[in-house]
């Protein structure tokens, strides 16, 4: 049998997973057409934005995870927006932040390897607008999506 790991990981990672209804409605004991009803409302109300599988990220040569603190130049300071917008589009980019503090962008990115990290960090990050970066290596993830590992 062919084996589409790789492609199955990729889509289950933007969001093509769905929630297993049958398992929920005999857990709540509730009818499955009560479960998929109020899970459409959730949906229709913007409440539940995407679903996405939770990976163990080792076996899946994503497991090198590195939290960016960025701080900006002076001319960007006002629209940090921009560059964090900029840099969400980058697939090793697993969450963006504007936050508050000694820097203004948070980023968490995941890579297979510290090489691979390297050169996101040579060839992404240095751009118009980032003054600085301090990284923050993840030595083990204990919690991650409401999921204990």
């Amino acid at each position: 049998m062919k084996d589409i790991t790789p492609k199955l990981i990729g889509l289950f990672k933007i969001g093509y997973c769905t929630p297993q209804i049958a398992r929920i409605a005999k857990y709540l004991k509730q009818p499955s057409t009560t479960i998929h009803y109020n899970i459409k409302k959730l949906e229709k109300e913007h409440k539940i934005k995407a679903y996405k599988a939770v990976f163990d990220y080792s076996k899946i040569d994503e497991g090198f995870c590195n939290f960016i603190l960025i701080s900006l130049t002076p001319d960007e300071y006002g629209n940090p927006e921009r560059i964090a917008k900029e840099l969400a589009k980058h697939s090793e980019v697993e969450s963006v932040d504007i936050c508050t503090g000694d820097c203004e962008i948070i980023m968490k990115v995941r890579t297979k390897d510290q090489n691979d990290y390297y050169k996101f960090v040579k060839d992404i990050i240095p751009r118009k607008g980032i003054g600085k970066i301090t990284s923050l290596m993840s030595l083990k993830q204990i919690k991650t999506e409401f999921v204990e590992l």
